[in-house]
């Protein structure tokens, strides 16, 4: 019978609030033995980490995205975007310090680049990517869910807001 594996690392002595997968075929998902797993964390200590597994190997490789933590608190949630074709590596994250960045990697250059997406008026839970990749949906603790997407001179612009119902038929403001 052919069952799972188990393999694991330690992120942050204070938790992980949020894992996402690297696309299959994204910047740097291949290797010279074989494919390359990925996976982007997000940690109470304030940080975003790349864990990456190469074929045949048992143990994960850390990578910081910065030598100085971005977000001032808990990082809420990380999302990887997919792959879209275009040779770059798409990350947002968020947090408690209402915060929303967008982290970048191209074939040619293998740092991390920030970007301030937006500060929010309240903490940001939640960060999702479209399965295209183009359009970024951000929850934030103000009832809302605001829709980012990417001018053609690489600005992030804000597109929509969506305000959620009350339970009771209300709606929030």
């Amino acid at each position: 019978m052919i069952g799972w594996s188990v393999s694991h690392f330690k992120d942050s002595a204070l938790g992980c609030n949020a894992v996402s997968w690297a696309p299959f075929n994204s910047v740097g998902s291949q290797g010279p033995s074989g494919p390359i797993r990925r996976v982007v964390t997000a940690s109470c200590d304030k940080t975003i980490k790349i864990w990456s597994l190469a074929e045949g190997e048992t143990e994960w490789v850390k990578q910081e995205l910065s030598s100085v933590p971005a977000h001032s608190d808990w990082v809420r949630d990380v999302a990887w975007a997919p792959s879209t074709g275009l040779p770059v590596n798409l990350i947002a994250s968020c947090s408690e310090d209402k915060h929303v960045y967008i982290w970048s990697q191209t074939a040619e250059d293998t740092t991390w680049k920030r970007e301030l997406l937006h500060t929010f008026d309240a903490p940001v839970w939640r960060v999702s990517w479209s399965v295209t990749g183009n359009v970024l949906a951000v929850s934030s603790g103000d009832h809302k869910v605001t829709l980012w997407k990417e001018t053609l001179d690489k600005k992030w612009m804000y597109v929509f807001r969506i305000l959620i119902v009350n339970f009771d038929g209300g709606r929030d403001s």
